[in-house]
């Protein structure tokens, strides 16, 4: 990075700094574990003796959540695993139920990323006709944000009594969840001006006198992805139209990198994975209450803890079950090898 004319093309310098900033914190954990393990041998002797209090259960349960913290981050090891996410929601077919249902999601969405400690901003909410919302995208910052949440784009699925049905009956609820990670300004990616369709509107909801009689929202089409866009937190219109390019860079960035990942297991013989769009969670309120991934089979009952933003215990397991298919993906290509090698004819002798 000291190197002359490095910072000369920012497109090249930005992507290892990112990956700079994650190896140090990746370092900077490391670090207090290493100084914490003269600690650990001195708490090994007075467990050994007898000699432990709480304290020393204290100072072991903080040394395994370090280490657990660890390894989680070693497990998101992605490209953009580092930057941060852009979460879509939207309902399903289903009218006010799934938009009620949508608008769930957006809550537990904000309430993890609170608990979490990222900095979240609403960049577009559609308000329902009679209750939830239409839509719905925010912006998550920190620490492998989008490492975390890309595990919760799919289709969720939510079981229970209607409180919108008058004879009380159980409906079956969906709604959609896109993550993108959020594209640094310095990479390029070309967006010409005949393929947009830029539309302003009035905002809905909060936000005051100006914002809701004024056409500050903007909603930008990209005709060739028809991907659409639509920002309406700012009251400028010329800032509600940045963060929408940038929010189309978004898509359309992932977009490539999905073709990409799908172009190569294709090359490497392997199935690809059914994607973003398949069902991924199911929320039954009732006859029971249970949540399960279906991805990976983890389930819990607690289903308001899990509603409330309680969802590492799921994003855990994904990131685990990512690793094993890695790891098994790895020992078949290995075990492939050996074999075509044991295969080919011995060489002839004179």
């Amino acid at each position: 990075m000291a190197a002359a004319g490095f910072w000369d093309d920012p497109s090249h310098g930005a992507p290892i700094l990112q990956r700079r900033r994650a190896v140090e914190r990746r370092v900077a954990m490391l670090e207090r574990l290493r100084a914490q393990g003269g600690d650990l041998a001195a708490w090994r002797e007075l467990i050994a003796e007898g000699e432990a209090d709480a304290e020393a259960v204290e100072f072991l349960d903080a040394l395994e959540l370090e280490l657990d913290k660890l390894e989680l981050q070693l497990m998101l090891a992605g490209e953009d695993d580092d930057k941060p996410a852009l979460v879509a929601i939207h309902p399903g077919a289903g009218g006010t139920e799934s938009q009620d249902w949508a608008e769930m999601l957006l809550r537990m969405y904000l309430r993890y990323g609170e608990q979490s400690g990222f900095d979240i901003e609403l960049l577009d909410r559609q308000e329902g006709d009679e209750a939830g919302i239409k839509s719905a995208t925010l912006a998550v910052r920190g620490p492998y944000a989008y490492g975390y949440l890309k595990s919760e784009a799919g289709v969720h699925r939510l079981v229970r009594i209607s409180p919108f049905d008058a004879q009380s009956r159980r409906h079956t609820s969906f709604a959609s969840v896109d993550v993108y990670p959020e594209v640094d300004d310095d990479v390029e990616i070309e967006i010409e001006d005949k393929d947009l369709r830029i539309d302003t509107y009035r905002s809905s909801g909060a936000g005051g006198q100006h914002v809701n009689k004024t056409e500050s929202a903007v909603r930008i089409t990209h005709l060739p992805t028809n991907i659409v866009v639509s920002c309406q937190n700012e009251r400028s219109q010329i800032k509600n139209r940045a963060t929408a390019m940038k929010m189309l860079k978004a898509r359309l960035y992932d977009r490539e990198m999905k073709k990409r990942e799908e172009e190569q297991a294709v090359r490497e013989g392997e199935k690809p994975d059914a994607g973003w769009g398949s069902q991924i969670r199911s929320y039954v309120l009732h006859p029971y209450r249970l949540i399960k991934d279906h991805r990976t089979g983890f389930e819990m009952g607690d289903t308001e803890r899990v509603l409330d933003g309680d969802l590492d215990p799921f994003i855990e397991a994904w990131l685990r079950s990512r690793m094993g298919q890695a790891a098994q993906g790895e020992a078949g290509k290995a075990a492939q090898g050996q074999a075509r090698k044991a295969a080919r004819p011995a060489p002839q002798t004179a």
